[in-house]
Protein backbone atom coordinates (compact mmCIF):
# COMPACT_ATOMS: atom_id res chain seq x y z
CA UNK A 1 0.00 0.00 0.00
CA UNK A 2 3.09 2.34 0.46
CA UNK A 3 4.18 1.80 -2.60
CA UNK A 4 1.01 2.63 -4.38
CA UNK A 5 0.31 5.81 -2.30
CA UNK A 6 3.81 6.89 -3.25
CA UNK A 7 2.85 6.24 -6.92
CA UNK A 8 0.14 8.51 -7.06
CA UNK A 9 1.95 10.54 -4.58
CA UNK A 10 4.50 11.29 -7.53
CA UNK A 11 1.44 11.53 -10.39
CA UNK A 12 0.08 13.85 -8.65
CA UNK A 13 3.40 16.10 -8.23
CA UNK A 14 4.33 15.63 -11.66
CA UNK A 15 0.95 16.34 -13.13
CA UNK A 16 1.44 19.90 -10.46
CA UNK A 17 5.12 20.61 -11.90
CA UNK A 18 3.46 19.82 -15.44
CA UNK A 19 0.30 22.16 -14.89
CA UNK A 20 3.26 24.80 -13.89
CA UNK A 21 5.36 24.58 -16.92
CA UNK A 22 2.74 24.81 -19.58
CA UNK A 23 1.14 27.52 -17.32
CA UNK A 24 4.47 29.37 -18.02
CA UNK A 25 4.34 28.34 -21.73
CA UNK A 26 1.39 29.69 -22.08
CA UNK A 27 1.88 32.45 -19.94
CA UNK A 28 4.25 33.46 -22.64
CA UNK A 29 2.68 32.57 -25.92
CA UNK A 30 -0.51 34.16 -25.61
CA UNK A 31 0.85 37.32 -24.47
CA UNK A 32 2.91 37.97 -27.40
CA UNK A 33 0.61 39.99 -28.98
CA UNK A 34 1.50 42.65 -25.75
CA UNK A 35 4.18 44.75 -27.78
CA UNK A 36 5.25 46.76 -24.19
CA UNK A 37 9.04 46.08 -24.55
CA UNK A 38 10.93 49.61 -23.93
CA UNK A 39 14.29 47.74 -23.45
CA UNK A 40 14.92 46.11 -27.13
CA UNK A 41 14.35 42.97 -26.60
CA UNK A 42 11.22 41.01 -27.30
CA UNK A 43 8.03 41.39 -25.75
CA UNK A 44 8.55 37.87 -24.56
CA UNK A 45 11.64 38.43 -22.63
CA UNK A 46 9.74 41.71 -21.27
CA UNK A 47 6.72 39.82 -20.36
CA UNK A 48 8.56 36.92 -18.49
CA UNK A 49 11.22 39.13 -16.70
CA UNK A 50 7.93 40.99 -15.73
CA UNK A 51 6.06 38.34 -14.55
CA UNK A 52 9.08 36.87 -12.34
CA UNK A 53 9.29 39.98 -10.85
CA UNK A 54 5.24 40.05 -9.80
CA UNK A 55 5.33 36.67 -9.10
CA UNK A 56 8.35 36.80 -6.56
CA UNK A 57 7.39 34.97 -3.70
CA UNK A 58 5.60 32.27 -6.43
CA UNK A 59 2.48 31.20 -8.16
CA UNK A 60 -0.66 31.01 -5.82
CA UNK A 61 -1.13 27.63 -5.54
CA UNK A 62 -4.50 26.17 -5.96
CA UNK A 63 -3.59 22.40 -6.15
CA UNK A 64 -3.04 19.93 -8.65
CA UNK A 65 -5.28 20.04 -11.86
CA UNK A 66 -5.73 16.91 -11.99
CA UNK A 67 -5.94 13.66 -9.56
CA UNK A 68 -5.71 10.43 -10.41
CA UNK A 69 -6.73 7.07 -8.55
CA UNK A 70 -6.53 3.55 -9.26
CA UNK A 71 -9.89 3.66 -11.16
CA UNK A 72 -11.21 7.07 -11.67
CA UNK A 73 -9.82 10.70 -12.08
CA UNK A 74 -10.95 14.06 -10.34
CA UNK A 75 -10.41 17.76 -10.31
CA UNK A 76 -10.66 19.38 -6.84
CA UNK A 77 -12.12 22.91 -5.59
CA UNK A 78 -10.04 23.38 -2.58
CA UNK A 79 -11.98 26.41 -1.82
CA UNK A 80 -15.67 24.77 -2.26
CA UNK A 81 -13.96 21.17 -0.74
CA UNK A 82 -16.13 19.45 -3.38
CA UNK A 83 -14.77 17.64 -6.95
CA UNK A 84 -15.25 19.92 -9.54
CA UNK A 85 -15.24 16.72 -12.10
CA UNK A 86 -14.64 13.21 -11.59
CA UNK A 87 -14.30 11.37 -14.82
CA UNK A 88 -14.41 7.21 -14.99
CA UNK A 89 -13.95 4.85 -17.87
CA UNK A 90 -16.57 1.90 -18.02
CA UNK A 91 -16.63 -1.57 -19.25
CA UNK A 92 -18.49 -4.37 -18.86
CA UNK A 93 -15.96 -6.69 -17.41
CA UNK A 94 -14.53 -3.75 -15.56
CA UNK A 95 -17.93 -3.44 -13.54
CA UNK A 96 -17.24 -7.01 -11.58
CA UNK A 97 -15.14 -7.43 -8.72
CA UNK A 98 -14.34 -8.55 -5.77
CA UNK A 99 -15.20 -5.06 -3.57
CA UNK A 100 -16.87 -5.33 -0.39
CA UNK A 101 -18.97 -1.73 0.44
CA UNK A 102 -19.32 -3.26 3.81
CA UNK A 103 -15.35 -2.25 4.15
CA UNK A 104 -15.09 0.72 3.12
CA UNK A 105 -15.21 3.77 4.99
CA UNK A 106 -15.51 7.36 3.92
CA UNK A 107 -12.69 9.64 4.94
CA UNK A 108 -10.41 12.32 3.94
CA UNK A 109 -8.48 12.03 0.61
CA UNK A 110 -4.48 10.97 2.26
CA UNK A 111 -2.67 12.97 -1.05
CA UNK A 112 -4.89 16.46 0.46
CA UNK A 113 -3.64 18.95 2.51
CA UNK A 114 -5.74 19.16 5.03
CA UNK A 115 -6.38 22.64 5.12
CA UNK A 116 -8.59 22.42 2.11
CA UNK A 117 -10.28 19.14 2.79
CA UNK A 118 -13.72 18.40 3.98
CA UNK A 119 -14.61 16.09 6.68
CA UNK A 120 -17.22 13.65 8.03
CA UNK A 121 -17.96 15.89 10.90
CA UNK A 122 -19.10 18.62 7.80
CA UNK A 123 -21.88 16.03 7.17
CA UNK A 124 -22.94 14.53 10.26
CA UNK A 125 -26.38 15.96 10.89
CA UNK A 126 -26.43 18.63 8.35
CA UNK A 127 -29.47 16.70 6.19
CA UNK A 128 -27.08 16.09 3.56
CA UNK A 129 -25.49 12.39 1.78
CA UNK A 130 -22.01 11.94 1.29
CA UNK A 131 -23.12 11.91 -2.53
CA UNK A 132 -20.40 10.02 -4.64
CA UNK A 133 -19.14 11.06 -8.34
CA UNK A 134 -17.62 8.05 -8.97
CA UNK A 135 -20.10 5.87 -7.57
CA UNK A 136 -18.92 2.92 -5.19
CA UNK A 137 -21.35 0.23 -7.50
CA UNK A 138 -19.06 1.17 -10.53
CA UNK A 139 -15.90 0.07 -8.87
CA UNK A 140 -15.67 -3.50 -7.26
CA UNK A 141 -13.13 -4.46 -9.78
CA UNK A 142 -11.40 -4.72 -6.05
CA UNK A 143 -11.61 -3.59 -2.82
CA UNK A 144 -8.63 -0.69 -3.37
CA UNK A 145 -10.58 0.93 -5.96
CA UNK A 146 -14.01 0.36 -3.90
CA UNK A 147 -11.81 2.11 -1.34
CA UNK A 148 -10.89 5.16 -3.31
CA UNK A 149 -14.09 5.84 -3.89
CA UNK A 150 -15.03 6.40 -0.48
CA UNK A 151 -12.20 9.82 -0.35
CA UNK A 152 -14.16 12.59 0.84
CA UNK A 153 -12.57 14.59 -2.60
CA UNK A 154 -15.07 12.12 -4.32
CA UNK A 155 -18.24 12.83 -2.46
CA UNK A 156 -20.10 16.20 -2.27
CA UNK A 157 -23.62 17.25 0.01
CA UNK A 158 -26.42 15.85 -2.02
CA UNK A 159 -30.06 15.45 -0.99
CA UNK A 160 -31.17 12.38 0.51
CA UNK A 161 -33.74 11.35 -1.77
CA UNK A 162 -31.83 12.77 -4.88
CA UNK A 163 -29.21 10.46 -4.07
CA UNK A 164 -30.85 7.09 -3.45
CA UNK A 165 -33.16 7.59 -5.84
CA UNK A 166 -32.78 9.59 -9.32
CA UNK A 167 -29.25 9.69 -9.04
CA UNK A 168 -28.73 6.28 -8.24
CA UNK A 169 -30.78 5.32 -10.87
CA UNK A 170 -28.53 7.13 -13.70
CA UNK A 171 -26.09 5.31 -12.10
CA UNK A 172 -27.19 2.46 -12.98
CA UNK A 173 -28.15 3.29 -16.31
CA UNK A 174 -24.39 4.30 -17.10
CA UNK A 175 -23.68 0.73 -15.93
CA UNK A 176 -26.31 -1.11 -17.96
CA UNK A 177 -24.78 1.17 -21.35
CA UNK A 178 -21.81 -1.45 -20.87
CA UNK A 179 -23.88 -4.26 -22.46
CA UNK A 180 -24.71 -2.27 -25.54
CA UNK A 181 -21.22 0.09 -26.22
CA UNK A 182 -17.83 -1.41 -25.45
CA UNK A 183 -16.49 1.63 -23.51
CA UNK A 184 -18.22 4.16 -21.97
CA UNK A 185 -16.81 7.28 -19.98
CA UNK A 186 -18.75 9.30 -17.50
CA UNK A 187 -17.82 12.90 -15.95
CA UNK A 188 -19.92 13.91 -12.82
CA UNK A 189 -20.02 16.73 -10.97
CA UNK A 190 -21.28 19.95 -9.04
CA UNK A 191 -23.05 22.89 -10.55
CA UNK A 192 -23.84 26.49 -9.09
CA UNK A 193 -26.38 27.79 -10.91
CA UNK A 194 -29.13 30.56 -10.63
CA UNK A 195 -31.85 29.12 -8.54
CA UNK A 196 -33.80 32.30 -7.37
CA UNK A 197 -35.08 35.49 -8.77
CA UNK A 198 -36.16 38.55 -7.80
CA UNK A 199 -37.67 41.43 -10.26
CA UNK A 200 -35.10 41.22 -13.31
CA UNK A 201 -32.31 40.14 -10.99
CA UNK A 202 -31.10 36.10 -10.35
CA UNK A 203 -29.51 34.78 -7.67
CA UNK A 204 -27.55 31.63 -7.26
CA UNK A 205 -28.48 30.52 -3.63
CA UNK A 206 -26.47 28.38 -1.95
CA UNK A 207 -25.75 26.42 1.65
CA UNK A 208 -22.05 25.98 3.34
CA UNK A 209 -22.12 23.23 5.68
CA UNK A 210 -19.86 21.92 8.43
CA UNK A 211 -17.01 23.29 10.50
CA UNK A 212 -15.07 23.30 6.98
CA UNK A 213 -17.68 25.36 5.46
CA UNK A 214 -18.33 22.86 2.24
CA UNK A 215 -20.81 24.25 -0.42
CA UNK A 216 -24.05 22.45 -1.34
CA UNK A 217 -24.50 22.45 -4.95
CA UNK A 218 -27.62 23.69 -6.76
CA UNK A 219 -27.11 21.09 -9.42
CA UNK A 220 -25.22 18.20 -10.44
CA UNK A 221 -24.27 17.09 -13.58
CA UNK A 222 -23.82 14.14 -15.95
CA UNK A 223 -21.83 13.90 -18.92
CA UNK A 224 -22.26 10.27 -20.78
CA UNK A 225 -19.82 9.02 -23.54
CA UNK A 226 -20.42 5.71 -25.33
CA UNK A 227 -18.35 4.64 -27.77
CA UNK A 228 -19.65 2.48 -30.90
CA UNK A 229 -15.95 1.25 -31.12
CA UNK A 230 -12.48 1.16 -29.35
CA UNK A 231 -10.92 3.41 -32.33
CA UNK A 232 -10.65 7.30 -31.58
CA UNK A 233 -12.61 7.64 -35.26
CA UNK A 234 -15.53 6.13 -34.97
CA UNK A 235 -18.74 7.86 -33.72
CA UNK A 236 -19.02 8.52 -30.40
CA UNK A 237 -22.82 8.94 -28.42
CA UNK A 238 -23.04 12.46 -26.09
CA UNK A 239 -25.41 12.88 -23.38
CA UNK A 240 -25.33 15.95 -21.10
CA UNK A 241 -27.45 16.49 -17.71
CA UNK A 242 -28.42 19.23 -15.30
CA UNK A 243 -30.28 17.40 -12.29
CA UNK A 244 -30.98 19.89 -9.13
CA UNK A 245 -29.99 19.26 -6.27
CA UNK A 246 -33.48 18.37 -4.81
CA UNK A 247 -35.96 16.09 -4.76
CA UNK A 248 -36.96 14.38 -8.28
CA UNK A 249 -40.26 13.01 -9.07
CA UNK A 250 -40.89 9.37 -9.47
CA UNK A 251 -41.88 9.15 -12.69
CA UNK A 252 -39.48 11.72 -14.48
CA UNK A 253 -37.86 11.15 -17.44
CA UNK A 254 -33.98 11.61 -18.01
CA UNK A 255 -34.77 13.45 -21.27
CA UNK A 256 -35.97 16.22 -19.03
CA UNK A 257 -33.26 17.07 -17.85
CA UNK A 258 -31.08 16.93 -21.40
CA UNK A 259 -29.34 19.81 -21.99
CA UNK A 260 -26.43 20.59 -25.17
CA UNK A 261 -22.53 19.93 -24.50
CA UNK A 262 -21.84 23.44 -24.72
CA UNK A 263 -25.03 24.70 -22.40
CA UNK A 264 -23.48 22.33 -20.19
CA UNK A 265 -19.55 23.66 -20.34
CA UNK A 266 -21.01 27.20 -19.97
CA UNK A 267 -22.43 26.54 -16.61
CA UNK A 268 -19.04 24.59 -15.98
CA UNK A 269 -17.01 26.59 -16.91
CA UNK A 270 -14.99 24.23 -18.73
CA UNK A 271 -14.57 22.25 -21.75
CA UNK A 272 -15.27 18.83 -20.62
CA UNK A 273 -14.27 17.19 -24.01
CA UNK A 274 -11.51 19.51 -25.74
CA UNK A 275 -9.86 16.32 -28.00
CA UNK A 276 -13.56 15.19 -29.51
CA UNK A 277 -13.97 16.83 -32.38
CA UNK A 278 -17.15 17.63 -33.06
CA UNK A 279 -17.91 15.66 -36.29
CA UNK A 280 -17.31 12.71 -34.04
CA UNK A 281 -20.30 13.69 -31.99
CA UNK A 282 -23.83 12.28 -31.74
CA UNK A 283 -26.80 12.42 -29.87
CA UNK A 284 -27.12 9.57 -27.12
CA UNK A 285 -30.62 9.65 -26.92
CA UNK A 286 -31.27 9.15 -30.66
CA UNK A 287 -29.14 6.09 -30.35
CA UNK A 288 -30.17 4.75 -27.17
CA UNK A 289 -33.23 4.81 -24.63
CA UNK A 290 -32.37 7.33 -22.17
CA UNK A 291 -34.80 5.45 -19.99
CA UNK A 292 -34.14 4.84 -16.74
CA UNK A 293 -35.63 1.94 -14.72
CA UNK A 294 -39.02 2.20 -13.18
CA UNK A 295 -39.14 3.74 -9.61
CA UNK A 296 -40.53 0.66 -8.74
CA UNK A 297 -38.44 -1.90 -10.68
CA UNK A 298 -35.38 0.11 -8.82
CA UNK A 299 -36.93 -1.06 -5.15
CA UNK A 300 -37.00 -4.04 -6.10
CA UNK A 301 -33.52 -3.91 -7.21
CA UNK A 302 -32.66 -2.61 -3.56
CA UNK A 303 -34.46 -5.48 -1.49
CA UNK A 304 -32.84 -7.92 -3.80
CA UNK A 305 -29.40 -6.42 -3.38
CA UNK A 306 -30.19 -6.92 0.63
CA UNK A 307 -31.53 -10.06 0.50
CA UNK A 308 -27.93 -11.52 -1.06
CA UNK A 309 -26.40 -10.03 1.92
CA UNK A 310 -28.85 -11.68 4.49
CA UNK A 311 -26.38 -13.36 7.23
CA UNK A 312 -29.45 -14.97 8.76
CA UNK A 313 -33.17 -16.17 8.88
CA UNK A 314 -34.07 -13.48 10.75
CA UNK A 315 -32.49 -10.67 8.54
CA UNK A 316 -33.78 -12.27 5.69
CA UNK A 317 -37.34 -12.10 6.68
CA UNK A 318 -36.62 -8.59 7.91
CA UNK A 319 -36.07 -7.63 4.58
CA UNK A 320 -38.56 -9.51 2.48
CA UNK A 321 -41.15 -7.85 5.15
CA UNK A 322 -39.50 -4.15 3.99
CA UNK A 323 -41.92 -5.21 0.62
CA UNK A 324 -44.92 -4.75 2.28
CA UNK A 325 -44.17 -1.81 4.26
CA UNK A 326 -43.41 0.23 0.77
CA UNK A 327 -46.51 -1.97 -0.86
CA UNK A 328 -44.81 -3.87 -3.27
CA UNK A 329 -45.28 -6.97 -4.57
CA UNK A 330 -42.10 -8.96 -5.72
CA UNK A 331 -41.38 -9.99 -8.93
CA UNK A 332 -40.60 -13.66 -10.23
CA UNK A 333 -36.75 -13.09 -10.14
CA UNK A 334 -37.05 -11.87 -6.53
CA UNK A 335 -39.33 -14.62 -4.72
CA UNK A 336 -36.97 -17.00 -6.89
CA UNK A 337 -33.87 -15.44 -5.20
CA UNK A 338 -35.89 -15.61 -1.54
CA UNK A 339 -36.32 -19.35 -1.93
CA UNK A 340 -32.35 -19.90 -2.63
CA UNK A 341 -31.45 -17.91 0.44
CA UNK A 342 -33.92 -18.97 2.56
CA UNK A 343 -32.36 -22.90 1.37
CA UNK A 344 -29.04 -21.50 1.77
CA UNK A 345 -29.62 -19.94 4.91
CA UNK A 346 -31.49 -23.25 6.19
CA UNK A 347 -28.71 -25.34 5.89
CA UNK A 348 -25.96 -22.93 7.14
Amino acid sequence: MQGRANFLKGLIVGTAGSGLALSLYNYDVSSSKHDTNTTGGGPNDYLHQRGKEILKYGIPDRGPDVRPHLNHVLCYDQAKKTPMWVAEHLTKAGLEGVGDRENSYFRPDPTMDRSFSSDNSDYKYSGYARGHMAPAGDNKLNQDTLNDTFYLTNILPQDFDNNKDFWNRMEIYCRDLTERFPEVRVFSGPLMMANMEEGTKKFAKYEVIGPNGVTVPTHLFKLIVADHSQTSEGQVAIGAFVIPNEPIDGSAELKHFKVSLERLEESAGMRLLPDLPRAQRMDLCSVDSCELMSQEAHQLYFVGRMLKKAKTMEKLDEEWAELEKIHLKPDKNLTELYKKRTEELSQA
